[in-house]
């Protein structure tokens, strides 16, 4: 019977070839018509092609798929025959008249079809959409009706594009799950997987083979527990659909010009979200799962918490110990931890608040979204074998309840807390944190009670009390700096909060490690004081920041730098490991740069040799990202104020990362300006705003990156530049050579090596000035920002910037005695291991 239909086949080709081109649109198929090797079927919009194919190196094997029409260099998102490659061509594509696709090959017979049921009395009609879904679908009916008889977005590939769901239909059995390609050459189905799990609380996962590899955490109506909140963007839209019928996750392109896709790689083992830079022509990465070791399936065993920016990164829930000490010091954690005293249920037992977690396993829950938290506890309290339990859905008041039974496995320290999760523990480990608790709470009462009399009675002696107080509150890794507290929303809280669970160092072991703060170790000085480079007892390399007694700052920067960053987490901001507050010390200690500070580069011809374009695209990058967290994704939103070349602060693999929080301040949730008496900061960064009427928002932030922007682009400072034939700084001499269409100029004796990428440079030049406009509603916020820089958008005309007027007159307002101006340190610190 094959044959006869591949003779039918040769025999009708040229009149069925003839009717496809000139009889019906190029985007479909009927009954009775012949897509062979050599043509194409294209999306009614151009966006999506399909036709036969060979990957990669493979010259005999060829496949059925669908790939993106606009980009030049094939990038295939969807295969029929995956596993059965025709190797004898030709092949054809038809359907029948019952609605069912035929993949024909000439020796083999239907190498592959559509398995949706063959229906009668249809007009079938095989269909490619611009969205990239191939779908079988009744003629009769509009395009638009979304009840296909068949579609491929059912069958999904290694790559999700918008549109297509992850999940599954709990009516029909149906699931959709992405399996990666084995290698480039061959599209059948490789080691990795990704899928929603169909658990009493759902969450995506990813396997290679059966195990579990990488978990995105349980939904629970806001985002997936330990992932990042997912904030609207112009973008991509996101929605999760969970109920009796459904479970599956899906997006929707906003920006119908954005071209982008998920996609697993079996090579890396990761899941990436790529965009599509039609400039550069490539495809760029915008995310990938997992993100870092701590996203690494039950690294830390049963029990364990990973904390990533904690060096060892496994650490044991308190309460809990190691199973195997011997293999933990190891840093072989896979056995986990293990109760330090045993549950004796009915014997008396409560449960431990944790905060700032990603949410364990779901593999062993039980899920009722009808109860309250306090129903839930019950519940679980009387249940011996619930180990914990916390809200399912946090909208709103937040309500449900989820219960875990069985071991507690894949657990990692999270930015946010909005979901705590409550252990079973027994009453005397209860009872012994709450003392501990009370003692802490006297302390400072005592502390802060003796401070303001001792204040009051010897000028500054309160110095010495707050050391006192520090010393006594060395903090202990595996206890208070593992998810417990009870953060509110409240700024200052918060602060306050963070502030306690800093460690602190002894100035004597700060002195061994900076050879008593030797000549040779230092590494610079600013406004604070010198900067040392120092070695700890186990090895760590630190930079050390010392309050010099003459400096313009004091105790007030220092604690305020201390309480701002000691618990902030991102990849763009410089670590915080602890601070002394000894007698007359003041010290902060923080990871050590081996590259130092990015004007050391930026700012010489001969090292900025060595900072080619790439690398400074890169350190944009992550300075906006470490902005665009500090003003909004934070839990705290903070305005840095001093932000400058000498505070981007660069690791071994030129990382940038954002410094020097000495100066910044912390907005309340609702607040988006304030004001100032005392303007501090670094002139030629700071906004006309700030530095005239003490004025700052996210938007005085956002004029000293643009400024920092154009001097990473060009070379050249922009206070003190000079020009012979004017008078104007950096940012007016670029907005001058832009209005009169010569941009270039500003980069054309730039030391960039042999890098260079000209629409680039532009679009960040563009940018740079529209972030230094006069008027900050002008500024764009950081969010915009980034995506200017990563897209190919129409951007605005960018007006006058701040300050455009003669230097004698900046320099005559600046030396105004209306306000004071401190400059914090040129040369500051980090790194020490990368995060």
């Amino acid at each position: 019977m094959m044959n006869i239909l591949f003779l039918l086949l040769v025999i009708m080709e040229p009149l069925c070839l003839f009717v496809i081109k000139r009889g019906s649109a190029a985007d479909t198929i009927r009954p009775s018509q012949f897509l062979r090797e050599g043509d194409t079927l294209v999306s009614n919009g151009g966006k999506f092609e399909m036709g036969f194919f060979s990957p990669g190196k493979s010259s005999s094997n060829v496949y059925l798929g669908i790939w993106f029409k606009p980009i030049p260099v094939r990038t295939v998102v969807w295969v029929a025959n995956r596993d059965k490659p025709i190797q004898n061509p030709p092949g054809a594509l038809t359907i029948n008249g019952s609605g069912s696709l035929l993949l024909l090959c000439q020796n083999h017979g239907v190498v592959w079809s559509s398995s949706s049921p063959e229906q009668d009395g249809v007009n079938p009609v095989a269909q490619l959409l611009d969205t990239g879904n191939l779908v079988v679908r009744d003629e009769r009916n509009s395009e638009s009706n979304s009840s296909y008889l068949w579609q491929s977005f059912d069958y999904i590939g290694d790559t999700f594009l918008p549109g297509m769901k992850l999940g599954a239909d709990l009516k029909t059995g149906q699931v959709w799950r992405m399996s990666s390609w084995k290698s480039p050459d061959d599209p059948s189905p490789g080691d990795l997987s990704y899928g929603m799990e169909p658990t009493s609380y759902a969450e995506a996962l990813m396997r290679k083979d059966s195990a579990k590899f990488f978990r995105s955490g349980p939904w629970n109506g806001v985002r997936f527990s330990g992932g990042p909140e997912l904030r609207p963007n112009p973008l991509i839209g996101f929605q999760f659909v969970a109920n009796s019928e459904e479970l599956y996750s899906t997006d929707q392109l906003k920006n119908e010009s954005v071209i982008t896709m998920y996609r697993l790689n079996d090579t890396t083992g990761t899941g990436d979200r790529y965009i599509w830079f039609e400039a550069e022509q490539t495809w760029k990465t915008y995310l990938s799962n997992p993100t870092d070791n701590c996203d690494t399936y039950g690294l830390c065993g049963a029990y364990g918490i990973c904390v990533i920016s904690e060096s060892p990164v496994c650490q044991c829930v308190k309460g809990f110990v190691p199973k195997s000490p011997r293999k933990w010091s190891t840093m072989d954690w896979s056995e986990g931890c293990a109760r330090s005293q045993a549950l004796k249920c009915g014997e008396g037992e409560g449960f431990a608040k944790f905060n700032g977690l990603k949410l364990p396993d779901t593999a062993h829950t039980w899920l009722d979204n009808s109860m309250n938290l306090e129903e839930c506890r019950a519940k679980c309290l009387a249940n011996c074998s619930c180990v914990a339990y916390a809200n399912s859905d946090i909208r709103g008041s937040g309500g449900g309840c989820v219960m875990w039974f069985g071991d507690l496995v894949d657990m990692r320290q999270t930015s946010i807390d909005d979901q705590p999760l409550y252990i079973r523990m027994p009453i005397s480990e209860l009872v012994a944190e709450e003392k501990h608790s009370q003692r802490k709470k006297v302390v400072l009462v005592c502390v802060v009670v003796v401070a303001a009399i001792t204040w009051a009675l010897i000028p500054y002696s309160g110095v010495v009390v707050i050391g006192f107080y520090l010393h006594l509150r060395k903090s202990n890794k595996n206890s208070e700096g593992n998810a417990r507290g009870n953060l509110g929303n409240d700024c200052t809280n918060e602060m306050q909060e963070r502030d306690m669970e800093l460690p602190s160092f002894d100035s004597e072991s700060i002195a061994y490690a900076t050879d008593n703060f030797s000549i040779h170790k230092k590494l610079g000085e600013g406004g604070f004081g010198p900067v040392y480079k120092g070695t700890l007892l186990d090895g760590r390399e630190i930079a050390v920041k010392r309050l010099s007694l003459c400096s313009g700052q004091g105790l007030n920067e220092l604690k305020n730098e201390v309480t701002l960053i000691a618990k902030l987490q991102h990849r763009n901001l410089v670590k915080l490991l602890g601070c002394c507050v000894e007698g007359d010390e003041r010290i902060l200690i923080y990871e050590y740069m081996h590259n130092k500070s990015l004007d050391f580069f930026i700012f010489d011809q001969t090292k900025g040799q060595l900072l080619e374009w790439s690398k400074r695209f890169h350190i944009i990058l992550g300075i906006s990202r470490g902005l665009l967290y500090l003003h909004q994704d934070s839990r705290l939103r903070i305005i840095h104020r001093d932000l400058k070349a000498s505070n981007v602060l660069l690791d071994n693999e030129m990382n940038a990362k954002i410094s020097d929080f000495g100066l910044a301040r912390c907005f309340g949730n609702n607040q988006t300006v304030a004001n100032t008496t005392r303007v501090i900061g670094t002139y030629g960064y700071m906004a006309p705003e700030y530095a005239v009427d003490g004025l700052f928002s996210i938007k005085s932030d956002v004029f000293s990156f643009g400024v920092l922007l154009l001097e990473i682009v060009s070379g050249k400072k922009n206070r003190g530049f000079y020009h012979p034939s004017h008078n104007l700084n950096l940012t007016g001499h670029a907005w001058r050579l832009w209005e009169e269409g010569r941009p270039m100029e500003l980069i054309i004796d730039t030391p960039y090596g042999d890098s260079y990428y000209v629409p680039q440079m532009l679009r960040c030049i563009h940018v740079g000035l529209l972030c230094v406009q006069q008027q900050p509603d002008d500024r764009p916020n950081m969010s915009s920002v980034i995506l200017m820089l990563s897209s190919e958008s129409t951007l605005p005309r960018p007006k006058r910037p701040g300050f455009f007027v003669d230097r004698n007159l900046v320099e005559e307002v600046n030396s105004s005695n209306k306000f004071i101006s401190n400059s914090t340190n040129e040369i500051t610190i980090t790194v020490l291991e990368a995060r």
